[in-house]
């Protein structure tokens, strides 16, 4: 007998493989950039709140999608389903090639970046050898080894991959928690908190040129609007991939109820645990200064070094062996979301191949019950992209093409009830259709103000996904219309 997929996801599984994927790097960085573009702690948490409202809003749509299709493939499905199978061709062409390949290279990377802290031989200055151009550097070779390993992990089989994402999450979200109680008990500037209470909602758009301040210009009405829909960049990347979940469907006990309240249980945690981060940094650091300030202080949360904004504050409460205390953090969160990542995104692969939209071998099963060859396919892809050094500019390019998507997904609510009146639906989307359509219109606007203002990241990122037609036309098979 062949192997099947098994359901060996229940609901405290499920919740931990949302939160482990949605916390990588991006909380420990983004804020600076998004206090430069909004100027103001007021605007730096209602962009969190903003984001996380948006989040869980389609966390809570997707709930209805993911009872009506509980199959590996998760967002796949969905677009497939609503809108044929070119749609959810591109979704899984993009995510192979850009959007979870390279999250896994960036996020394994990162984990390489900040175990080169504790130990600099694995420094990205320390070049191993170079040819044709291209430099290998240790943290490079950490990285690809860290993808190669949890790859080999999954390829035993599911039990073995959630117990490593169990454990990993369980223990970044309990050390990220400490770094909160800590700020706040223990790191608390009275002088920091009192700068950011004072000016909480004079908006401000920091232009930089070269790393140095090019212009700083005050922002109200339709320009305030503008720069929170561009800061919210930063803000969404580092809540993506809560929809990871969805991918492995097919091994969800239960799934009518797991999958859709483990999306409402892990993004609401995780939007809880990025607000109250933001406002640890706050307590303990001003969000106003200097590019040219020699510490953590003068710095603020805008111009923190290299945008560690949480190795700042780390080391604002802890003194010098703070950056040692946020590395090992940090080391620990990339790796548990990166494991999160190489679990996920194979099943859409394995769903692909098996509608023959992939490669044949790819929708097959190991002797584990988990897609063998999805998973090295994707490993060794992402391997290749971290050699390459591209994935930075590749997932700068895709994060218009994330929101699309999601778009799409949302938007297929309404087609499905209309195309399948009949479906069940234990569960049914909440506030529908206010609250679907509001994401919607939201979502929307964000993408139109980066079309606006950041034209270099969004239309590079359409022409990846139109990239897709002409692959879809040649893979599908000849009797699919």
């Amino acid at each position: 007998m062949d192997p099947q997929l098994k359901r060996e996801l229940g609901l405290l599984d499920s919740t931990m493989l949302v939160v482990g994927s949605m916390i990588g790097s991006g909380i420990f960085i983004v804020s600076a950039d998004i206090a430069r573009t909004v100027g103001c702690s007021g605007w730096l948490l209602a962009v969190w709140l903003i984001t996380g409202a948006i989040t869980i809003t389609a966390a809570l749509s997707y709930g209805e999608l993911a009872c009506m299709m509980p199959r590996a493939g998760g967002q796949y499905v969905y677009l497939r389903e609503a809108y044929g199978p070119l749609a959810g061709f591109l979704y899984g062409w993009t995510l192979f090639l850009v959007i979870q390949t390279g999250t896994i290279a960036a996020v394994a990377v990162g984990f390489a970046k900040f175990t080169g802290v504790l130990l600099p031989w694995f420094s990205e200055r320390h070049v191993l050898f170079s040819a044709f151009g291209l430099k290998v550097s240790a943290a490079q070779l950490l990285a690809i080894a860290a993808i190669a390993a949890l790859t080999a992990v999954n390829l035993r089989g599911l039990r073995l991959g959630k117990t490593v994402q169990n454990l990993f999450t369980l223990a970044k979200t309990a050390a990220l928690a400490g770094l909160i109680l800590l700020a706040f008990l223990i790191g608390r500037n009275a002088s920091a908190v009192a700068a950011n209470l004072s000016g909480a909602w004079s908006a401000a758009w920091t232009h930089l040129a070269e790393g140095r301040i090019a212009s700083v210009e005050p922002v109200s009405g339709a320009a305030l609007l503008a720069a929170i829909g561009v800061a919210m960049v930063g803000s969404l990347f580092a809540s993506d991939a809560w929809n990871n979940v969805t991918f492995t469907a097919g091994e969800v006990a239960d799934p009518q109820r797991n999958v859709p309240l483990s999306l409402v249980l892990g993004t609401a945690a995780v939007t809880a645990l990025y607000i109250l981060a933001n406002l640890a940094y706050l307590s303990v650091l001003p969000l106003s200064g200097s590019p040219d300030a020699a510490d953590a202080l003068g710095r603020g949360v805008q111009f923190a070094a290299n945008d560690r904004i949480a190795t700042a504050a780390a080391s604002a409460i802890l003194g010098p062996r703070g950056e040692a205390v946020m590395a090992a953090l940090i080391m620990v969160s990339t790796f548990g979301c990166a494991n999160g990542l190489i679990l996920a995104g194979a099943r859409v692969y394995y769903a692909m191949a098996q509608d023959g939209l992939f490669f044949k071998r790819v929708g097959s099963l190991n002797r584990s019950s988990v897609p063998g060859a999805a998973l090295v396919l994707q490993g060794l892809w992402a391997g290749a992209l971290c050699l390459s050094g591209t994935y930075g500019d590749l997932l700068d390019y895709v994060i218009f093409a994330v929101l699309i998507f999601y778009i799409l997904t949302v938007a297929g609510i309404f087609i499905l009830r209309r195309k399948k009146p009949d479906a069940p639906r234990p569960y049914k989307a909440w506030g529908y259709p206010l609250a679907p359509a509001l994401y919607v219109l939201a979502a929307a606007a964000i993408c139109a103000d980066l079309l606006i203002f950041k034209p270099k990241y969004t239309w590079p990122g359409i022409g990846i996904v139109l990239l897709g037609v002409p692959v879809y036309f040649a893979w599908k098979p000849a009797d699919r219309p």
